[in-house]
């Protein structure tokens, strides 16, 4: 995000955890939620739900939140892939 000068309005800091309902209040907010991991990427139009497969999607073994999320308007991007960011960002 730094080469693109694109700065964050908030940072959420990896001591505070964020599970399952916190997931679902993101996938709730939005209108399209994408979730990469590595080369493979779910994207679902959740429309004001937060449906099981999406939160799945969402969150890690752990229970938390995966990393790195970025919202941005109306969409939500879990986890990490250039091809995803460069769409969603630029």
């Amino acid at each position: 995000m730094d080469a693109n000068g694109i700065e964050p309005r908030e940072t959420v800091p990896a001591s505070r955890k964020l599970g399952r309902k916190d997931a679902a209040a993101l996938a709730k907010a939005a209108s399209r939620v994408i979730a990469a991991k590595g080369k493979k990427r779910g994207e679902w139009k959740t429309a004001g739900k937060a449906p099981a497969a999406v939160i799945d999607a969402m969150v890690g073994s752990t229970g938390n939140l995966r990393a790195p999320c970025l919202r941005t308007g109306k969409t939500v991007v879990v986890g990490f892939n250039e091809d995803v960011y460069a769409e969603v960002l630029l």
